[in-house]
């Protein structure tokens, strides 16, 4: 039955609320009366999986678990069993008293502690207990969170308040927030977080800071969770007092290793670097006339057969390229094969800059010999920032499912190796500044364990655990969020539109900008839009940036009659008067597309206000808050545009199509100094 929680919620408990059960499931979990039995292990990680299953079944039941005489749940956390680390079995068996038992086992003691968080999942949702049967594995062996937080406690491209790290206080004093964040983590398979931004500072490899490293890497080694840092390449000059930063220069490698030694010696497990160079000013080894590759390998070495560098592809540099997408695979591409064997080069999942749709990256399959992982974006930069409701799964399955061309899917090409999600976890209450963003890190944590999963089975999983279990109320929410990521796509940058965000902040609209120093820097760069047409054209007869795919991939974009028009202005520029596929006009389907984005919005907040009876009073009205600011962006995003696309071609609106509220001056004067990120 409807009604309103008991006690008010601020988002904090994320989707381990372990709200009391009702109705057949709370009968069903009653009668099997659960006891968690003490298995006498020292092992953190096994106290943990005892510690959250009292935890989740006091929540569950109502009350705090018997202690004997119920259905034992029996951890096996170190059982023999070969598999891949994490990997774990669920089951109920009937024992001859005729009490069932639900036995956790694993070869690990972290498997067990996965396994006790998917069994209080099923149990969250509903499962009987004495029908649970679960045998699972991660599809990745790394599955990461990065994180852009700096020293100072800001936070790059990030919406939810300052860092949640508090370097201040460390090592003396460790936040229970930190054990929270672990937590949550762990129920969701994330076994790695990068902890500092990708524009590093060298202050992590101070002497200051490894105590800091250390108690955090202390505090979620029983989690599963292993410690990186960024680390910034020209870092030997800056706090090393050497002359070079050259990658090949003795003292410089030697420096390197000694650094790595400090950070084992403290932290035994210590994950490795994450390195962005010779990227938007960053230093790296092309300053020296280096290779990415001859960069990475020093610092592998340094690391040894104890780490891993992960290497970003993201290179955005002033090359002289006529296409920005084009770069990455330029530089890569002739390196496969020459990389380290514990150097990972961590690929975005577009080519361009986690943009509402784009293609995937095409360096995915291009490169056999190099291990490769992918780079998704959690915190939504592009995509309104921090409100409303934009769930972010299917974009990424978009991307996970795609067949490269090479004989494989990008996620058969990933899942030896792994999946980063840069994070968008702050010090708001509710963790990501906006409730429903909760639900894109879950996602994350999710599809980086199995890639297989659907976003519709995700979001049921995140909307029983985190609002409701009520069938009515996730039949309604589910596909609004289904939705949701299409919608910002239509009111923003529909028909493979990109970047038409304003510059530096990008927060809202500004195609019109075309003044910036370089060309790249400039929204007109990407739309290409004048009187005769719109799009930039990829094929041959333009950057030709489509011949990076594997041939029976471009085959599919290479007619704009016949290929998917999601991505058609991303390779094509057309006549305004192009005959889509629709048989509208280009410029009629843009206005239809712009359209259908506003019209999705406002049904998302008509339908949440439906929703009112399932959800406690202080999370309806801070989502219903959201999706205002959502309305109001999306036709702000509609009206700017069509503002700017018609001082260029002059061209009428549909009829019965409404015209943008403003003048195109008074988009253009809109400032925002204080945007985040």
């Amino acid at each position: 039955m409807a009604g309103h929680a008991a006690t008010a919620e601020d988002g904090y408990a994320l989707w381990l609320r372990y709200a009391p059960l009702t109705g057949s499931a709370k009968e069903r979990l009653d009668q099997f009366n659960p006891v968690v039995v003490q298995t006498g292990e020292a092992d953190p990680s096994v106290k943990v999986a005892e510690e959250e299953l009292r935890r989740g079944l006091t929540g569950l039941l109502g009350h705090v678990p018997a202690s004997s005489g119920g259905s034992p749940i029996v951890l096996a956390c170190n059982d023999g069993s070969s598999g891949a680390r994490g990997h774990f079995n669920v089951a109920a068996h009937q024992q001859a008293n005729g009490r069932s038992l639900l036995a956790i086992s694993a070869a690990d003691s972290v498997g067990c502690l996965y396994g006790a968080f998917a069994l209080l999942r099923e149990l969250s949702l509903g499962r009987d207990p004495a029908t649970v049967e679960l045998a699972q594995a991660p599809a990745m062996p790394l599955r990461m969170l990065d994180h852009w937080d700096n020293p100072d406690g800001t936070v790059e491209r990030g919406y939810a308040g300052r860092s949640i790290f508090d370097w201040w206080h460390l090592p003396e004093e460790l936040s229970p927030r930190m054990i929270d964040y672990a937590r949550a983590n762990a129920s969701i398979g994330i076994n790695g977080v990068v902890v500092n931004n990708v524009n590093a500072s060298p202050l992590f490899l101070t002497e200051r800071y490894l105590p800091k490293l250390k108690r955090l890497a202390d505090a979620w080694r029983p989690y599963g969770i292993r410690l990186y840092i960024s680390v910034r390449f020209s870092a030997p000059i800056e706090v090393g007092g050497l002359k070079t930063a050259d990658p090949l220069a003795p003292q410089v490698k030697a420096w390197w290793k000694a650094q790595a030694g400090k950070l084992y010696q403290a932290i035994p497990d210590f994950g490795g670097f994450l390195v962005k160079a010779n990227s938007e000013g960053q230093p790296g080894p092309q300053d020296y006339h280096r290779t990415h590759a001859q960069g990475a390998n020093m610092l592998a070495a340094a690391l040894g057969n104890r780490g891993t560098v992960i290497w970003r592809a993201f290179v955005y540099a002033s090359s002289g390229e006529t296409d920005r997408v084009k770069q990455a695979y330029e530089e890569f591409k002739p390196l496969d094969g020459k990389f380290a064997p514990n150097v990972i080069l961590q690929v975005k999942n577009g080519p361009l800059d986690f943009q509402p749709r784009e293609p995937f990256h095409p360096l995915f399959g291009a490169m056999p010999h190099t291990r490769m992982m992918l780079e998704a974006q959690i915190t939504r930069e592009y995509l309104g920032q921090a409100t409303g409701i934009v769930y972010l799964a299917p974009l990424w399955k978009e991307v996970l499912d795609a067949p490269t061309g090479h004989g494989a899917t990008v996620a058969q090409v990933i899942e030896p190796t792994g999946m980063a999600g840069v994070a968008n976890t702050g010090s708001d209450r509710d963790w990501t500044g906006d409730q429903f963003d909760q639900a894109n890190w879950y996602a994350f944590g999710r599809l980086a364990w199995s890639p297989a999963l659907s976003s519709d089975q995700i979001a049921r999983e995140w909307v029983g655990q985190t609002f409701s279990r009520n069938p009515n109320f996730v039949r309604q929410l589910v596909p609004m969020m289904l939705s949701s990521r299409q919608a910002v796509v239509d009111y923003m940058t529909p028909l493979g539109l990109a970047h038409q965000m304003g510059t530096g902040h990008h927060y809202g609209p500004a195609p019109w900008v075309c003044t910036l120093d370089r060309p790249e820097w400039n929204p007109c760069y990407y739309n290409r839009a004048d009187a005769e047409g719109i799009g930039f054209d990829r094929t041959r007869s333009g950057s030709d940036a489509l011949a990076q795919y594997a041939p029976s991939v471009a085959a599919q974009w290479a007619d704009p009659r016949t290929m998917d028009e999601n991505d058609l202005l991303w390779f094509h520029h057309l006549p305004w008067s192009y005959r889509t596929q629709s048989g509208k006009s280009l410029w009629d389907e843009l206005i239809s597309r712009y359209d259908r984005g506003v019209a999705a919005v406002d049904s998302m907040a008509r339908e949440w206000q439906t929703l009112q009876p399932y959800v406690d009073h202080e999370r309806f009205v801070d989502v219903a808050s959201s999706l205002a600011i959502q309305r109001k962006e999306a036709r702000w995003w509609r009206d700017a545009s069509i503002a700017y696309w018609q001082s260029l071609n002059h061209l009428p609106l549909p009829a019965g199509e409404r015209p943008p509220e403003h003048s195109l001056s008074y988009y253009e004067a809109l400032e925002f100094p204080d945007a985040p990120g």
